[in-house]
């Protein structure tokens, strides 16, 4: 229980944001894959929406134009949310202020997961909601990891991911030479190397075991997964709750 609230506490460390980026990015692969087998997109990727907002607005097709903003403005959604949240938390001395967006985002896909389980696509509304609600849990979770990391970490998409990764293996295999001497060498920092592969890796078997899950088991899957951010949510807002409870036991009683 300590380690998991060091997880989402306020004081943070390199080692405690990379398990806590890990963990989430796993996360981030197993709903993608979810909502791709419900709505048939990939509902982390805002270059996707931005490309259909415009490719879709030259060719007229408004429906889908408004598809791409609302998407777009629900991913926004859920980063502003998590900054009202912790800044919230921060003004009012709470320990569980990184821990709120983890509760309320395990909230939303146990939603997911009802809609996943009724859903149906003749339902009116029933894609453009479940798309809506997946990006502002896309938005919720990124903006977490990227405000605790100091955007060193990001969780539900990979272009940047393996961007990073494609340089660090650049210099890894750059062979500096005799004539290098002289200059300064080229080194791989092998620290990133390491975290960018594990961060492509998670997704990546979160994705796996995702949608082996759905298709599989059906949508009750989403329990274990929101589970896993209750159990990282909880500790710290329980110990807050443990405070708030000896303070209003140490205040006088009212005449």
């Amino acid at each position: 229980m300590r380690r998991l609230r060091h997880l989402t506490g306020l004081h943070r460390t390199p080692a405690t944001n990379r398990l806590l980026g890990f963990l989430l990015a796993f996360n981030a692969g197993a709903i993608n894959a979810g909502g791709f087998l419900v709505v048939g997109m990939y509902t982390s990727h805002m270059s996707g929406f931005v490309s259909m907002l415009a490719d879709n607005l030259v060719l007229g097709n408004v429906l889908l134009v408004a598809s791409a903003c609302g998407a777009l403005l629900s991913f926004t959604a859920g980063a502003a949310m998590t900054a009202v949240l912790v800044n919230w938390g921060r003004v009012h001395h709470l320990r569980s202020g990184y821990a709120l967006p983890l509760l309320l985002e395990a909230v939303l896909m146990l939603l997911f997961g009802l809609i996943g389980s009724t859903f149906n696509r003749q339902t009116p509304f029933a894609v453009p909601f479940t798309v809506l609600l997946l990006a502002f849990i896309m938005g919720l979770q990124n903006a977490l990891v990227t405000k605790i990391s100091s955007a060193q970490i990001r969780t539900t998409h990979m272009t940047g991911v393996v961007t990073d990764l494609g340089i660090e293996l650049g210099k890894l295999l750059y062979w500096n030479g005799v004539a290098a001497g002289a200059t300064p060498q080229v080194r791989a920092n092998r620290a990133r190397l390491k975290l960018y592969a594990s961060l492509l890796g998670l997704f990546t078997v979160g994705g796996i075991v995702g949608a082996a899950g759905f298709k599989h088991i059906g949508f009750i899957w989403v329990l274990p997964l929101a589970t896993l951010l209750l159990s990282l949510s909880l500790p710290p807002l329980l110990g807050d709750l443990r405070r708030l409870g000896r303070m209003l036991e140490r205040e006088p009683a009212a005449d």
